[in-house]
């Protein structure tokens, strides 16, 4: 029998350093035949392990048209990360994965397109932001909006120059009162009140809402506002995420294990579920 707990080797081919403390890292299947068949949809996540450390969960922040790696970012925070934070090029760590649904990105063709991401969720929205400008053809306007502590807690910083260069694109960026440096040009605010005096058109809309639970909440009024229905709006629960497969049983809300049911819920399937996520 297939031991569903049994990582994939993988080799670490680039690792970037963001901020002082948030980290991405690219890795490759040691197997080749595994690279060879691996698919992931966008807005999946995965089980990353540091061997004699444990293992982490993060969602793979690449987008699925990129076949030769697959990337997750992560903040330095406790034992596991610790050990990832000391990886570079040649290391091996196990993968076990993909796990969960994805963004229903099908769903969202034709649509206009709000990216909204707080900190250290850049990651879980870069792979939709991607995947979106990719497929530039079969969707509306994208505009992105992302917020961080200060100047220097900004994630992927360099890919928002190069987003906002493509067409029908709009790049907003801010910073929390106080987080600003004399060389920052962009927005001084919270991430809602920003969204509001930006006046981005809401039409034919669908929300993607990835942050800090008190940024979600006060954002959603906005969106709500804005006259973005509950069921155009969606979130990923990635830090319920437990063992991935929804047997240790840590990762449900209620009825829904998160794990196999989630991570990517729209704000309308959220109503229905216990407010403890």
């Amino acid at each position: 029998m297939e031991n569903i707990y049994k990582p994939e080797l993988m080799e670490v081919i680039q690792v970037t350093q963001h901020t002082a403390d948030v980290k991405s890292v690219r890795i490759r299947f040691r197997d080749p035949a595994v690279l060879e068949k691996f698919e992931f949809r966008v807005g999946q996540f995965g089980m990353f392990s540091a061997f004699g450390a444990g293992e982490s969960t993060f969602n793979i922040c690449s987008s699925s048209t990129w076949k030769d790696f697959i990337e997750f970012c992560f903040r330095r925070t406790g034992k596991v990360t610790d050990v990832l934070w000391g990886l570079n090029e040649g290391d091996t760590i196990g993968f076990r994965g993909p796990y969960g649904n994805s963004y229903p990105v099908e769903q969202w063709e034709g649509k206009n397109l709000i990216f909204i991401g707080g900190g250290i969720a850049m990651p879980p929205i870069r792979c939709a932001i991607w995947y979106a400008l990719e497929n530039r053809a079969k969707f509306g306007n994208v505009t992105v909006v992302y917020g961080a502590r200060t100047a220097a807690d900004m994630v992927f910083a360099n890919e928002l120059d190069e987003w906002e260069k493509r067409e029908r694109t709009r790049v907003i960026r801010c910073v929390d009162p106080g987080g600003e440096t004399p060389e920052w040009k962009y927005e001084v605010g919270l991430i809602p009140h920003v969204i509001e005096r930006s006046q981005i058109p809401a039409d034919n809309t669908i929300a993607l809402v990835v942050g800090p639970p008190i940024m979600i909440k006060f954002t959603l009024p906005v969106l709500d506002k804005m006259g973005i229905a509950k069921e155009d709006i969606y979130t990923s629960l990635e830090n319920r995420m437990k063992c991935g497969v929804g047997k240790c049983g840590r990762c449900n809300c209620g009825p829904v294990y998160v794990c196999k049911e989630g991570p990517v819920f729209s704000l309308a399937q959220l109503s229905q579920m216990p407010n403890d996520y």
